[in-house]
């Protein structure tokens, strides 16, 4: 026995050796026979060794040795002398003396184990290959020898040896590279011992059933790796055998009764004969091995052989692989040979034969491929037998025959779903989904692998995608993608914590799912776009075609239309389950059946269409009205009967429906299934009443054998007796009626079948039936792996997806399912974004956000501890912020959820304190946005210990402190925990990049950025007391104005809001605060930066500033200061861009009232002295405003005297302005323009005259001098304007004379100390009056008014030579005026303005009015200008003498040239 075991164990690792690899390489032809020679000296020494061998070696010479020993000892003496080359000697020469003794039945079967070792050493040889000479027939002769071999069994052990041996051969056989010649019936014979040695090992030794089983599949996956090289291109071949199927088939019984021994044992008895030899190829053969032992029969017998028989003795190919794939199915038809269930069997037996069956069927399929689909005949076992066995071994109780089950379906998927399109929802429907669901009974474990199984199937990339296309948007089919994300979705509900592997099974087949779709977008069309359904009218929509499944352009509309129709076809199957009538009018209402009722189409109806109430449909059908009749018969045409069994027909017909219960309903119902399958299958029957008698007589039979209440069954003998004559007055063959009987003892017809159930039970008619109706079917949709149909599917998918994951994060425990769950969130989130389907988004953003919110009820320390060290918060905190930063464009009311986080960690202190800074400080164009550059700048390792929350002097090391030092035990600094957690907190906020909501918010969508800012305002309303509250809306706001800043192209958009938000801050705040600070200067900032970019908007840019001016006093006497500053700077920087009145009405404002202010006026004079310092910045548009503000500054007593100066010099400087425009509008305008320029031209003047005017009036010696000078060089300047006569008129009654009245008051009125040397002011003004009015007295003297003008000018003389300073007469105006007088007279006089005129003694006259106030004056200017003995050389004299003066003293007239050149410049043109 030792010897046997080590024997066994060499030939272990011999078989797990290619057979066809030899570690001699290329021998040369002397190693060859060297080897060969040690094999025969191998195999006569064991035969020495026996008793019966050895007595012919020592007997007499005269006894002949016997003849295996002769042969063997023949090939040693010639094996050395063959000098040929081993490919050319012909292998029956050394292999036929092994053989012999392999085949003898006298030798044991230690000998017998050494000539099968010997064969195996030179199959394995590099010496033979298909070239070889006659290895044909040697390779048959070694098939032949090696199943047929025979051996006398001694022991148990030496069996075994024997048994592993044949197999090593015949594994060796298949896989040398001679296997191309061995015939198809060789093949069969290999395949055939070595599954009857699985069979007969079954009461060995495990190590042979383990080696038996091993070569099995070797064997096979060896035959049918060649499948994808076999082209097709003899048909025959491929087409197979019908006499050899037919052979195969009634040999069946043979085949079950072999089958029938594996309960009981071995197939082979080796011991019950101890001297009898056994024989492999005895009595046990199957039909495979019979067909070949039949061929060889035929042909030796010299017989003429069957073409079929031919056939199976040509080189292996498609004939033998039809027979083994078939012998591998059968297998699995051993439960019903046997009479049971597979959910009867127990969990050993159902591991047993059909999980070594599936083994080997999927090995075959892996191997083959998608050529099966090349060869009908396979393509045929795989449709019908093969998957019609997994239908049924997919509900096996054994997890392994699930698991496996479902391995081969995944395999049949990948190559052959095209030719498999009802098999494959037919095993989804009641087979996976079935099964992952507790309510249909299956067990845990079955609930598992099912679950297992599909999400594997969720993991192929095009798998849902074809599951929709090809069923859910077909009218005929289920709803398997629909039904597959519903069953995913509850699944992965946990019913109580924690979660279970079929929760986190489910969550990744949706996330899979998901994914999915993620990794197609991008490839196909945005949105499934398809053609809308015209529901308009009537169409036979059941009847519709695609062009071609193959063309995406044609495919993708057709199942869209179809979808749309099958939607709506369920509401119509709602209201016709409600009421009948009813729902059938909803449908013509709604043109899924025509105006005018037809029965085609309410058959149609009633056969396609789902969830309709079985009941219903059989009451409709059964109805004795004549169009019920009709709709009957078009129903009944809608089955097809053709080559079906009348039971197997009659089972499809009345599962559609409820057979009704009266007896004329039922005649009905079955004269028009008689009619129909009469028509399709009239082989056997004679008529339609035949059909007709012997369908009732099944109903009968199926009532009798199947009701409780029926005691004494109807026997078989009963049954056909009952259906004697009815063929048309013959009988039908007993076989047939023998046949219906066990088919309906069997299997019961239900005439109530199930209602409404989602995941029916397939029932072998139904599988019938199945296997018809595929032969028509539309063909298999496959996706190219593009976004066709997503954004419908999505629409399913995504609510159910979102719910669950939200759930299981909650539920989760371990880091690997968060990741999980933040997976899929980023892919929801994906395709969300890309078909723009906002309320999605926004629904994700929720779900993650409450994961980061729950800290809310915690102290700040607390919650910075937890946050740090909780991953699941973590996570969600990044997840959320990634979607922020990816998908933001498609956010709306989940910017709100987003803010909530935000400033919970800005509340914590986890926030840069200037990340609103930074983030508006990015709007500037040389700012590089470096996502995390900030972070690493402001979150650095030597700041972590002083992270500082706004408003807060105390960073997280100082709060962990204060709360150590508040209780009895006090720590003086964190602990490592805690700064542990603190560092992991910032790094998670850090991988947010938070910031980049803000800096980048510039490429947001506008409806998206728009509700962002409304969270911003929601979130930073008005807080109530309380610093908290008070950081939380300053920080919103300094956020809104870095968004503002940082979409200054879309202004338009932001503003109403943000103006709003600040509005409301401003005007409602009565104390100064931080919120109304940022506001003010938030405010001010944008206008700084947007006014260079935004004309359209400038005005209400600045017009917002008209806020600072609402501020409450005490709020803006707090920020004056700056808020001067910063619009001193705004000023600077924007004067060019400002252009309209309004927007330089509110800059003006605003700078007038710094002029009380002492610490804003510096600041707003500079900006003032900026915009009108050489008229750099006056405009039509704010001179007028310039002009009051530099007033006000000239009147503020704010400051020293000597920036109301500067200011007077403003002003005065303006009029430079208005001579430019003068000289501009006349060259650039047309008459009109020119017109209406120079009238605002003249207005603005008049204005700053006076203002001039008021400020001569000033307290201010100083400012009230220069004023006097200024408004005289204004008035004497204005050379280049073109003022007209009544505005100069208008000047001297508003400016000149109320100037001069209005000192003269102060004067006599107001004390000297307050109002320093008036003498010399009134002096000043004087001759401002004088001056001006010689300058204009040409122009004029023109006017009619010019009597009021001079007798005005008289007047004030008068009054000035009698005025009183100091209560005494004032000895300079005694000789001022007069002097002055006497100038005016002479140039008046030279001008002939003053002449006597030609009716003297009129007193109204101008002469007589003139000497009427100059006697009051002086009365001797009258002598001196006009004596009466006067010449023109004296006068001219005069003249000249006057002009001689000093200007401070007289004026003097000047020439008719000058005065004329004068005039015309001055001219009121």
């Amino acid at each position: 026995m030792g010897n046997v075991k080590l024997q066994i164990h060499a030939d272990i690792n011999a078989m797990e050796e290619e057979a066809g690899q030899s570690g001699a390489g290329n021998p040369s032809r002397t190693t060859v026979a060297c080897m060969i020679n040690a094999e025969i000296g191998a195999v006569l020494a064991v035969m020495r060794r026996n008793v019966r061998w050895g007595v012919h070696y020592m007997s007499d010479d005269d006894q002949l040795e016997h003849s295996l020993v002769q042969s063997l000892k023949a090939l040693r003496r010639q094996i050395f002398s063959w000098h040929s080359q081993w490919h050319v000697i012909n292998p029956v020469m050394y292999l036929q003396p092994f053989l012999d003794v392999i085949q003898s039945d006298e030798t044991g079967a230690p000998i017998t184990g050494v000539a099968l070792s010997s064969v195996y050493k030179i199959l394995t040889l590099d010496v033979i290959d298909q070239n070889t000479v006659n290895i044909g027939d040697a390779m048959h002769l070694v098939v032949d020898a090696v199943t047929s071999c025979r051996f006398e069994v001694t022991d148990p052990g030496s069996e075994e040896v024997v048994l592993m041996k044949i197999l090593q051969v015949l594994l060796a056989c298949v896989k040398s590279k001679a296997s191309v010649m061995l015939s198809n019936q060789h093949i069969c014979t290999i395949v055939n011992t070595c599954f009857r040695i699985v069979h007969q090992a079954g009461t060995k030794s495990e190590l042979l059933q383990r080696i038996a089983r091993y070569t099995m599949h070797e064997l096979v996956r060896s035959i049918f790796c060649h499948l994808q090289d076999i082209d097709v291109t003899d048909h025959a071949s491929e087409n197979g055998s019908t006499a050899l199927k037919e052979e195969i088939d009634g040999q069946k019984n043979e085949h079950n009764s072999a089958n029938s021994q594996l309960e009981n044992g071995s197939l082979i008895s080796a011991s019950d004969s101890q001297s009898v030899s056994t024989g492999i190829a005895s009595n046990t053969l199957s039909d495979v091995a019979a067909i070949v032992v039949d061929v060889n029969t035929a042909a030796s017998s010299g017989k003429e052989t069957d073409p079929n028989e031919q056939l199976m003795n040509e080189p292996y190919g498609i004939p033998c692989m039809v027979e083994i794939f078939h012998f591998m199915c059968s297998l699995l038809n051993v439960v019903e040979h046997m009479g049971m269930s597979p959910r009867l069997n127990t969990i050993a037996f159902d591991e047993d034969v059909p999980l070594f069956a599936l083994t080997l069927i999927n090995s075959a399929i892996e191997l083959g491929g998608s050529s099966f689909h090349r060869h009908p005949k396979l393509l045929s076992l795989i449709q019908d037998e093969l998957f019609g066995n997994l239908m049924q071994f997919g509900l096996s109780m054994s997890p392994l025959v699930l698991s496996m089950v479902s391995s081969i379906v995944l395999n049949l998927y990948h190559h052959l779903r095209t030719e498999l399109k009802l098999q494959l929802e037919a095993f989804f429907s009641c087979v996976i989904l079935r099964l992952a669901q507790s309510k249909y009974g299956a067990s845990y474990q079955q609930q598992e692998v099912a679950m297992e199984a599909l999400v594997d199937f969720c993991r192929q990339k095009a798998f849902v995608v074809e599951m929709y296309a090809n069923f859910d948007c077909d009218i005929t089919c289920s709803n398997i993608f629909e039904d597959i994300v519903n069953l995913l979705s509850k699944s992965a509900f946990p019913v109580n914590s924690p979660l279970s592997t079929m929760n986190i099974l489910a969550l990744d087949g949706l996330i899979a799912v998901i994914q999915g779709m993620a990794e197609r977008i991008g490839n196909g069309s945005l949105s499934s776009e398809h053609s809308i359904v015209n529901l308009e009218e009537y169409t036979s929509f059941w009847l519709e075609k695609c062009e071609n499944f193959t063309d995406p352009d044609n495919w993708v509309p057709f199942v869209g239309r179809r979808k749309q129709f099958k939607k709506r076809l369920m509401i119509g199957a709602d209201h016709f389950n409600r009421d009948t009538k009813k729902g059938l009018q909803f449908l013509q209402g709604t043109h899924l059946l025509p105006d005018k009722l037809d029965p085609q189409s309410v058959a149609f109806f009633f056969r396609y269409t789902t969830g309709l109430d079985k009941n219903l449909i059989g009451d409709y059908l059964g109805n004795h009205d004549e169009f019920c009749v009709d709709v009957l018969h078009e129903f009944a045409r809608t089955f097809d009967f053709k080559d079906m069994a009348l039971d197997t027909a009659l089972r499809i017909f009345l599962e559609t429906f409820r057979l009704p219960g009266e007896s004329q309903k039922i005649q009905r119902v079955l004269e028009a299934f008689s009619e129909r399958y009469y028509e399709q299958s009239p082989h056997i029957l004679a008529n339609k009443d035949a059909a007709l008698l012997l369908s009732y007589s099944i109903i009968m039979l199926n009532t009798d054998q199947h009701n409780s209440q029926v005691k004494k069954k109807m026997t078989e003998e009963d049954f056909v007796r009952n259906n004697r004559r009815i063929n048309g007055g013959n009988d039908l063959p007993r076989e047939v009626l023998s046949g219906l009987y066990h088919s309906i003892c069997k299997n019961e017809i239900r005439t109530t079948p199930e209602q409404g159930s989602t995941f029916p039970e397939m029932t072998p008619s139904r599988w019938i039936y199945l296997i018809h109706k595929s032969k028509s079917t539309a063909p298999f949709i496959v996706s190219d792996c593009k976004a066709h149909l997503d954004y419908d599917m999505f629409a399913i998918l995504s609510g159910p997806t979102v719910a669950a994951i939200s759930v299981v994060f909650d539920n989760a425990e371990t880091e690997e399912v968060y990741q999980t769950c933040m997976d899929g969130f980023l892919a929801v989130a994906k395709v969300s974004a890309y078909y723009h389907l906002e309320s999605i988004l926004d629904d994700l953003v929720v779900s993650l956000c409450k994961f980061v919110t729950i800290l809310d009820p915690l102290s700040p320390e607390e919650s910075i501890l937890a946050f740090g060290e909780d991953i699941k918060a973590k996570m969600a905190t990044e997840t959320v912020f990634t979607i922020a930063n990816r998908y933001g464009d498609y956010i709306r009311t989940g910017w709100r959820d987003i803010l909530d986080c935000i400033l919970k960690f800005h509340k914590l202190g986890l926030l840069p304190a200037q990340m609103a800074n930074d983030a508006a400080e990015d709007s500037e164009p040389s700012t590089e946005t470096e996502n995390g550059k900030r972070y690493a700048k402001s979150l650095s390792s030597s700041q972590l210990l002083s992270v500082n929350t706004p408003k807060r002097s105390s960073g997280l090391i100082s709060r962990f402190s204060q709360l150590l030092y508040l209780g009895e035990e006090t720590k003086s600094e964190p602990t490592e925990e805690q700064l542990a957690a603190q560092q992991s907190s910032l790094q998670t906020i850090q991988k947010c990049h938070i910031e980049s909501i803000f800096t980048e918010s510039k490429f947001l969508q506008a409806d998206s950025l728009l509700h962002l800012v409304k969270a911003l305002k929601s979130a930073g309303v008005k807080p109530k007391k309380g610093s908290e509250d008070e950081d939380t809306s300053v920080f919103c706001l300094e956020l809104l104005v870095a968004i503002t800043l940082n979409n200054r192209d879309r202004i338009e958009l932001l503003w109403p809001d943000v103006y709003e938000h600040i509005s409301n801050i401003v005007q409602s705040t009565v104390m100064p605060c931080t919120q109304v600070e940022k506001a003010v200067f938030g405010l001010l900032r944008i206008c700084h930066r947007l006014l260079p970019y935004k004309e359209n908007i400038t005005d209400e840019l600045l017009k917002s500033l008209q806020l600072v001016l609402k501020l409450d006093a005490r709020v803006a006497d707090t920020y004056y200061e700056q808020i001067t500053q910063e619009v001193s700077n705004l000023v600077k920087a924007n004067a060019s861009h400002i252009r309209s009145q309004l927007g330089w009405r509110t800059i003006t404002s605003l700078l007038s009232i710094t002029a009380r202010h002492l610490e804003s006026s510096e600041a707003g004079f500079d900006a003032l002295f900026f915009i009108m310092s050489d008229g750099a910045h006056i405009l039509p548009a704010n001179f007028v405003l310039c002009v009051d503000a530099a007033k006000q500054f000239a009147e503020s007593r704010v400051g020293q005297v000597e920036r109301s100066v500067v200011a007077l010099d403003l002003l005065a400087g303006s009029i430079n302005c208005l001579e430019k425009w003068t000289n501009d509008a006349k060259q650039v305008m047309t008459e009109e323009e020119v017109a209406k320029m120079l009238q605002d031209i003249g207005d603005m003047w008049l204005r700053l005259v006076q203002g001039l005017k008021k400020l001569c009036l000033d307290q201010r010696e100083e400012v009230r001098n220069h004023a006097l000078l200024l408004l005289q060089n204004c008035l004497t300047g204005s050379v280049g304007i073109h003022i007209p006569h009544d505005l100069w008129l208008q000047c001297f009654d508003q400016v000149i004379f109320t100037v001069l009245d209005d000192l003269l008051e102060i004067s006599q009125t107001q004390s000297p100390k307050d109002y320093r040397n008036m003498e010399g002011t009134l002096v000043l003004a004087v001759k401002l009056l004088s001056k001006v009015f010689l300058l204009l007295l040409q122009d004029l003297s023109q006017s009619t008014h010019f009597s009021k003008l001079w007798l005005g000018v008289l007047n004030r003389f008068e009054i000035f030579m009698k005025v009183k300073i100091r209560g005494r007469k004032s000895d300079k105006f005694q000789e001022l005026v007069p002097e002055l007088l006497k100038n005016t007279l002479l140039v008046m006089k030279a001008g002939s303005v003053l002449e006597r005129s030609s009716s003297s003694g009129d007193e109204n006259s101008l002469w007589e009015l003139t000497w009427l106030h100059i006697n009051n004056i002086a009365p001797s200017l009258q002598s001196e200008v006009f004596p009466e003995q006067d010449s023109k050389q004296l006068e001219q004299k005069q003249t000249e003498q006057v002009g001689d003066r000093g200007p401070a003293e007289n004026v003097s007239p000047p020439s008719n040239e000058t005065a004329g050149e004068d005039g015309s410049g001055n001219g009121i043109g």
